[in-house]
């Protein structure tokens, strides 16, 4: 989301005021100490299945990369910073704390999660007749529908959309069930988006690389414009006061522009074009393990 904000008359909108600011955080500030131990564990338990195959998979002649395992972890550190803590504390009384776990969960710990390649470590790990059977769901026309770049974009964006744009997030503040969904699918979508942008686990029939940075393009422009309605106060539906509300799109639109810029870098980094072998004709190497196919 590049650029600055607009200025002038468009900021000057009406802000939502005269509502009860963070309408049943206080509810969520009593019991988020208390259930701080859950996401922990959960978190736990992945860091430690993901060490383990990856520590056996280092014994093994083709290695591990112990950069995958550091993205991976750094990427589960992320998501007990933005769900427990401070972070956590901040978001039950201040809306700017609820964007800043928006930003950790939804956009920046899932990318980091997906470059620590998941899926490649679990299909190497698993027997052959296991590995089979995940490789044919992956090949299934459910699984392609869900990894093509416009459906992970639909719902990473058009849930913020319905999130922030509708009465939705009042209903989420006032429900920890809710809220806590609320979390799940922010967590899912980024990671579907950034799985199905730049992954380097294996996708179906995933698009070239100037496809998925048309679909990136639109992600900014549409983050950018969210960012600017909320900032101005305009067709968002956030019983916050003012400044925290700028505070938030504030942190949605530079937040997001550092985030979506580290994904178009892991898509250029990631990628490897097919290329022909001098002294082989009709030969051709492969630097990704997507398969992917040659840009126009």
């Amino acid at each position: 989301m590049t650029g600055p904000f607009l200025t002038g008359p468009f900021l000057t909108g009406p802000i939502l005021a005269g509502h009860d600011p963070m309408i049943g955080h206080d509810h969520h500030q009593q019991a988020g100490a208390e259930h701080d131990w859950a996401p922990l564990a959960v978190l736990a338990i992945l860091a430690c299945a993901y060490l383990w195959l990856a520590a056996r998979r280092r014994a093994e002649p083709r290695g591990w990369n112990t950069w995958r395992t550091a993205s991976f972890t750094g990427g589960l550190a992320l998501l007990a910073t933005a769900l427990t803590g401070p972070v956590s504390t901040l978001a039950t009384t201040d809306f700017r704390g609820h964007m800043l776990q928006h930003l950790l969960t939804g956009m920046l710990a899932p990318l980091a999660l997906v470059l620590g390649t998941p899926l490649t470590l679990l299909l190497r790990s698993l027997p052959a007749t296991h590995a089979r059977r995940l490789t044919r769901l992956l090949r299934s026309r459910a699984c392609h529908l869900a990894a093509n770049p416009w459906t992970a974009l639909t719902l990473s964006v058009g849930g913020m959309a319905a999130l922030y744009c509708t009465p939705l997030y009042r209903y989420t503040s006032a429900i920890p069930a809710t809220h806590h969904l609320v979390h799940a699918h922010f967590l899912l979508s980024g990671y579907l988006f950034a799985w199905a942008i730049a992954g380097a686990d294996p996708a179906p029939r995933r698009p070239s690389v100037p496809a998925r940075l048309t679909v990136l393009g639109v992600a900014i422009a549409a983050h950018a414009t969210l960012a600017q309605l909320m900032y101005a106060g305009l067709a968002v539906d956030v019983p916050a006061p003012a400044d925290q509300l700028r505070g938030a799109a504030e942190l949605m639109y530079y937040g997001g522009d550092i985030a979506e810029l580290l994904l178009a870098l892991a898509l250029i980094t990631t990628w490897r074009p097919a290329h022909r072998r001098d002294h082989h004709a009709g030969q051709r190497t492969l630097g990704s393990v997507n398969d992917e196919p040659r840009p126009p």
